[in-house]
């Protein structure tokens, strides 16, 4: 089943510190960069209007697709030959990326879930595998058996399993098949007994799935017109359609559900309720929690009528109504009415007037992230100061009892359907590993179903949160991670992570990535921004379009707080983000330069004036606001957008922008242009470098061997920028 949740968020990771001084730290980098020599970039004369003002784009050309246009291929290959050059010339790399490895080298565990054919599933990747493995249980004591191993599908390991539906018989798993990182899926189908895959086929998927009627005899699932092959990656995805598929059929004969051709930018999300009669179909027009909701009575048997119209059941997009579940005609939803905080409502589809609905968990004093019915319960989570706090009510909205975990962290899963009891989460933090948990909903009791193993130990760390204020006086949290016994004398190595836009909420998880960075000798520091979901409705709002501008003022009082608190100075602070987080650190270094040491923007959105233009951009103008919608969000766009802040004669820090040759989602078009307005406006001896990912795309389904060699040249560059030394288990400190 295909969580709207889900879709959300795929639209849009000290023993001996070595201490340099200022003089050395700069004399350190400008060797390392006297000897470069930029690849060349020509410039064009673009010129946009916007609002009766002129902008310049020298680097159009950058945005054409790798795979298509030879010039913009030839200057990828350079600029990789430079930063690997660049990158093999640190001593440190070999022995940072041999102990990543090791430190890698562990069990990771998916959170398991209970079909209704009353097996068990979770995915595991043993260590070192590039993909994840798809396993199977008879019952929780059984042994586990591979079920599908997408370490076989291709040599590189760039093919992932992407998406699954189980059909209500237990007989088949439909599953989405995702390569080189593309966003598009192609659906297959197994029949679990036999390990047959079927001829049937479905393709063109993305931003969706698939989920099967009640007869498990074929699946509802939404998908695009094939688009034309020079332009599938990077082409505006419009038109999304919701199909049912026949077991046994071709694509081609599939019944077509639901369009709406008035309305191209629209999406569908179909899901089928548990007891089989209700098709429900979620309607989305870009990033934020505002849906529409239609759905339709299924026949007696499960199956897809397809002579009934949806029936509209909310109207408009003014507020989230994310699909729980539904006893009968009554329907359950996470919502925002008229609590920013978020409530539980029911709605009987039988009497759907406003006046009617029932609000069955009120808003709380803390925002509820996500929320599922299993058994007879909710189970709602909640974010308290951006750590995790789960509590479980009975239909009738009463509370029953809170899920304890053992520290401050994050917790996720919760799934299961309506005849289930139990339930599986995992639990993890900055200094803890992941542990599964098989939770009884009867009777409250957790039992440890698995445990992560890495080779730390967990007391060796301090995670503390801290609060600061933002430019306007917000009040802003932050967690802090270190390693025990650390001088805070403003000259410790750290890294700043940040993201801050979407709705999406940074609570502190375990990352063997972070781990690695502490273990060196090195402080890691996640800044909970406004554009974020910690708080709500408000909290998110308040960074977006129009007031963009407060996420970057509070990561830039983030820096700054670590600064005068003595964990770090200028020279030793690096910052990160990914995505939208990228955009984040590409527009607090256009902005405020001096303040960092190193930065890693990765597959950003760099062109804040064009990002709608490509694939699921036209999605985020719910966060960012658009270019030519109003004189007012252009303003603001290119206020801050990195690309076009960048000025000529300004020694920017030390930065390495990471994207991927196959990212369909922010086109690598933006850290290229960003890139190379960057090398041509650099003063001083700073390098600024790019790393280009082949084959691979925005993140979903990287192999291990990727995401290893990438963290490992990034932790390199910052102990080069940084001054740190690494230390490692073995050496003569140890």
């Amino acid at each position: 089943m295909i969580r709207r949740t889900s879709i959300r968020k795929s639209l849009i990771t000290l023993s001996a510190v070595f201490l340099l001084t200022n003089g050395y730290y700069g004399q350190q980098t400008a060797q390392c960069q006297e000897d470069m020599n930029y690849p060349e970039a020509r410039t064009v004369d673009q010129v946009d209007e916007y609002f009766g003002e002129l902008v310049a784009d020298p680097y159009r050309w950058l945005e054409d697709d790798v795979r298509v246009s030879d010039e913009v291929k030839t200057w990828v290959d350079a600029q990789n030959d430079m930063t690997f050059d660049y990158l093999e010339s640190l001593e440190s790399r070999d022995a940072i990326r041999s102990r990543l490895t090791e430190l890698w080298n562990y069990a990771r565990y998916g959170v398991p879930f209970k079909t209704s054919g009353g097996r068990y599933f979770f995915q595991m990747n043993t260590g070192l595998q590039n993909q994840p493995v798809l396993y199977m249980m008879s019952n929780l004591d059984a042994e586990p058996e591979v079920l599908i191993d997408p370490n076989e599908w291709s040599e590189d390991g760039t093919t992932a399993l992407s998406g699954m539906a189980f059909s209500a018989d237990g007989k088949y798993l439909a599953y989405g098949v995702q390569k080189a990182g593309s966003d598009w899926r192609t659906w297959r189908v197994m029949e679990i007994d036999t390990r047959t895959v079927l001829e049937d086929e479905i393709n063109w998927i993305k931003f969706g799935g698939g989920d099967w009627s009640a007869d498990s005899r074929g699946f509802f699932y939404n998908r695009y017109d094939e688009p034309d092959s020079e332009d599938q990656f990077q082409a505006l995805n419009k038109n999304q359609k919701v199909f049912y598929h026949r077991i046994g059929t071709t694509q081609a004969e599939d019944i077509l559900i639901h369009a709406d051709p008035d309305h191209p930018d629209w999406g569908f999300s179909p899901t089928v309720t548990d007891d089989g009669k209700y098709l429900v179909l979620t309607v989305w027009v870009g990033t934020d929690d505002r849906y529409r909701i239609l759905y339709k009575r299924l026949g007696d048997d499960g199956q897809a009528v397809t002579d009934h119209r949806m029936v509209e059941l909310i109207d408009n997009f003014d507020n989230e109504f994310t699909f729980i579940g539904n006893d009968g005609p009554v329907f359950y939803f996470k919502s925002d009415v008229e609590a920013a905080k978020k409530c539980i409502l029911a709605i009987d589809v039988g009497n759907p007037a406003r006046e009617n609905w029932k609000t069955i968990i009120p808003e709380s004093t803390d925002a509820m992230e996500s929320a599922s019915m299993v058994g007879d319960y909710f189970i709602c989570d909640y974010l308290e100061d951006a750590r995790t706090v789960v509590k479980i009510f009975d239909l009738d909205g009463n509370f029953v009892r809170n899920v304890e975990f053992p520290g401050i962290g994050s917790a996720s899963g919760f799934s299961g359907k309506r005849s289930h009891t139990e339930t599986f989460y995992t639990f993890s933090s900055f200094n803890r590993p992941p542990a599964i948990y098989h939770y009884d909903l009867v009777n409250g009791e957790a039992t440890q179903f698995r445990q992560a193993e890495v080779d730390f130990d967990p007391e060796d760390y301090v995670v503390e949160q801290v609060f600061y204020e933002s430019k306007d006086g917000t009040r802003v949290p932050m967690f802090i991670a270190y390693k025990k016994g650390i001088e805070l004398n403003g000259n410790n190595p750290t890294l700043l992570y940040g993201y801050g836009g979407f709705n999406i909420s940074l609570p502190p998880g375990f990352s063997v990535a972070r781990l690695q960075w502490m273990e060196m000798g090195g402080v890691f520091a996640v800044a909970n921004l406004r554009g974020g979901g910690e708080y709500g409705k408000d909290w998110h709002k308040a960074g977006t379009k129009t007031q963009k501008q407060n996420v970057f003022d509070d990561f830039i009082a983030a820096a700054e707080w670590l600064i005068e608190n003595k964990f770090t100075s200028p020279q030793h602070l690096g910052i990160q983000g990914r995505s939208n987080g990228g955009l984040l650190v590409g527009a607090c270094m256009t902005q405020r330069p001096e303040l960092y040491g190193a930065c890693l923007p990765g597959v950003g959105v760099m062109d804040m004036l064009r990002f709608q233009e490509f694939t699921a951009g036209k999605f985020w103008v719910d966060d960012y606001g658009s270019s030519t919608a109003s004189a007012e969000e252009f303003q603001a766009l290119r206020a801050y957008s990195p690309y076009h802040n960048i000025d000529d004669g300004v020694s920017y820090p030390p930065t390495l922008v990471v994207t991927a040759d196959h990212d369909d989602r922010v086109v690598p078009g933006h850290s290229f242009k960003f890139m190379a307005r960057l090398q041509a406006a650099q003063a001083g001896n700073h390098p600024a470098l790019i790393r280009i990912e082949v084959d691979a795309g925005h993140g979903a389904g990287i192999p291990t061997d990727k995401k290893i060699a990438e963290v490992a040249d990034e932790w390199t560059f910052l102990a080069e920028n940084l001054g740190l030394d690494p230390w490692f288990p073995g050496s003569e400190d140890d």
